[in-house]
């Protein structure tokens, strides 16, 4: 039977083992955001960090952890007032960690998360915080339906080390639904003040993973029999946007391949090879800013 581009296809096709959507919300207590962006910079010694390109950040994190969700805001936990007033971000100002051990801080950001949970004002919370008294918030909070993530550093990839070196921390991240590990050289760079941009690699990187889309692009097209290439070259001539059934093959494809999701730039860089490799060169770039579905990694 000839398969249908724009079908939603099978049960077992929308399968995708660890992709989780839905709506989210960032707990982000700024002292600790700080401290990792230190570790980041390699002992910078940064008091402050750029918030305006907090949420392109937290939000490519979240993508690379298999979290494909809509971050609507940020609550922000600090000692100090930044002058900074932007968008989809709400400060809260608590009482510095030295003057009361983080308790200000910890009645603040347990009485949000529990707001969240009770009003089922969201799917998902994010929370930064190295903080063990958390843990019965937290699991209360999930007991309640609300799956609860935590902002880590690299370090959190290897738990049993941390486990040894950081016993508290380890408790905390296991019992997150989801440690999301943020790029250490993007919170470098809001430790200095820039706005992090991009996907958060070196140029060599990028095109590293450039060839590596187009070798896996390239590998799909020539399994593909020739009446469904071109349908393929049809719909994309008519409708700019890519099948759902095509995104998600790649999407998976490449999943395999990085061991890892994607994130948000890297899908756009995925679609725009799969158009080069299916339109050729002269077309694609036309195409290339318009009509991307929504994401379909599910």
């Amino acid at each position: 039977m000839k398969r249908d581009y724009f079908s939603q296809g099978s049960r077992s096709d929308r399968r995708f083992g660890e992709q989780r959507s839905g709506t989210c919300m960032a707990l982000i207590d700024g002292r600790f955001l700080i401290w990792m962006a230190q570790q980041g910079a390699m002992g910078a010694t940064g008091e402050s960090v750029n918030r305006q390109g907090l949420l392109g950040l937290l939000a490519q994190a979240l993508s690379q952890a298999a979290l494909d969700v809509d971050l609507r805001r940020i609550y922000w936990y600090s000692d100090r007032s930044d002058g900074l007033v932007i968008d989809d971000q709400i400060v809260r100002l608590v009482q510095a960690h030295d003057a009361d051990g983080g308790a200000s801080l910890l009645r603040s950001l347990g009485h949000d998360l529990k707001q969240l949970a009770e009003h089922h004002a969201c799917d998902h919370v994010l929370v930064a915080s190295d903080d063990e008294r958390f843990l019965a918030t937290i699991d209360e909070a999930q007991l309640s339906g609300l799956s609860v993530h935590l902002l880590a550093d690299e370090s959190a990839r290897n738990m049993p080390q941390m486990v040894r070196t950081d016993p508290g921390w380890a408790r905390l991240l296991s019992q997150a639904d989801r440690r999301v590990v943020v790029n250490s050289q993007a919170l470098a760079e809001m430790l200095q003040g820039k706005t992090p941009t991009g996907m958060g690699l070196a140029v060599e990187d990028v095109e590293e993973l450039r060839k590596s889309m187009q070798e896996v692009v390239s590998a799909w097209w020539d399994e593909e029999p020739e009446d469904l290439r071109e349908d393929l070259r049809d719909a994309l001539q008519i409708s700019r946007g890519i099948p759902q059934e095509v995104d998600r093959q790649l999407l998976l494809r490449m999943r395999q391949r990085l061991a890892r999701a994607l994130s948000l730039p890297e899908k756009k860089m995925l679609r725009e090879t799969l158009r080069i490799v299916v339109t050729g060169p002269a077309v694609a770039p036309a195409l290339a800013g318009d009509g991307l579905p929504p994401d379909t990694e599910e």
